[in-house]
């Protein structure tokens, strides 16, 4: 099955490439068809993901897969959470978003510095397809106190992982997907893969 992958987000891209190789779907990622970034103005990390597939199948008329995703950290009342891409104003500083999340924990200590990441995939068959499928998945840990580790993207860097003892910024890809927030949500997803597919060719 071809699908369109509805991000433009380079790390996400190659993550979700990984994550999904042998599950039977071909990815083209939205920017190779031409395909920009809707405005997500939903209130849930599942609306977003909704409106980001809906505008990708809509325009590609292919089946489409998003992913909404974000860091909710208990301390901040679940903040930064639906803007966590675009926390301290523009879209995709990462550092800049890891300066503020920084310095609004400043002071807190380890204890209370408890965190997951969220992650909500949504497989669509077309732009109205209505039982699509939702997979989530979430990572808890702990927000470090200064940036550790060269690898990952986005929060990365401050995000502690007490399973393991590393932070997700020290984790070679191969460590880190399959315990993500994203590696469980797909996990999840390619469960109930084949019998979705099954379902919409019997109704189709």
């Amino acid at each position: 099955m071809k699908v369109v992958l509805a991000s433009g987000n380079k790390g996400k891209l190659a993550e979700l490439g990984e994550l999904l190789a042998g599950a039977g779907l071909e990815l083209v990622p939205q920017g190779a068809l031409g395909i920009a970034d809707p405005v997500e103005d939903g209130h849930t990390f599942v609306e977003n993901a909704l409106i980001k597939a809906r505008n990708a199948a809509r325009i590609s008329g292919l089946p489409s897969l998003a992913d909404d995703s974000g860091l909710i950290v208990d301390a901040l009342g679940g903040a930064p959470g639906l803007i966590s891409a675009h926390y301290a104003g523009v879209h995709g500083d990462a550092k800049g978003n890891i300066a503020k999340l920084l310095s609004e924990l400043q002071g807190v200590p380890s204890e209370r510095r408890t965190a997951r990441f969220y992650c909500c995939l949504v497989l669509l068959r077309h732009a109205e397809d209505p039982q699509p499928l939702i997979a989530e998945g979430e990572w808890p840990g702990l927000i470090l106190e200064a940036a550790r580790g060269s690898g990952g993207f986005g929060y990365d860097p401050v995000f502690f992982d007490p399973d393991t003892g590393l932070g997700a910024g020290e984790m070679p890809p191969e460590q880190k997907n399959p315990i993500s927030h994203r590696g469980r949500a797909l996990a999840v997803l390619k469960a109930r893969l084949a019998d979705w597919i099954a379902r919409g060719a019997a109704t189709g």
